[in-house]
């Protein structure tokens, strides 16, 4: 069972816990578009990028990374910024 994050001295304290970044299909951009905001926002290697990218237009979603919370925010922040669909589990 996940944990609340906990309040203390007014700041949002985020658990310590493994989180994981997806990427959701969107049916807009491009192959290429995805791969490459793949590789420069999650530091992908090129065939990572490309099985992942794959791998959302086939199934609809795929998990991209997986890291701290405090890690993974600003990298689903990037994608989003790029206007792709992209949630922390």
């Amino acid at each position: 069972m996940k944990e609340k994050p906990r309040f203390r001295e007014d700041h949002l304290v985020e658990d310590e816990e493994l989180r994981i970044l997806t990427l959701h299909n969107d049916d807009v951009h491009t192959f290429d578009y995805v791969i490459e905001a793949l590789v420069d926002i999650c530091q992908h290697e090129m065939t990572q990028a490309e099985q992942c990218t794959m791998i959302v237009h086939f199934k609809g979603r795929c998990s991209v990374k997986e890291g701290l919370f405090k890690e993974l925010k600003p990298m689903k922040d990037r994608l989003l910024g790029k206007e792709l669909n992209a949630t922390i589990d």
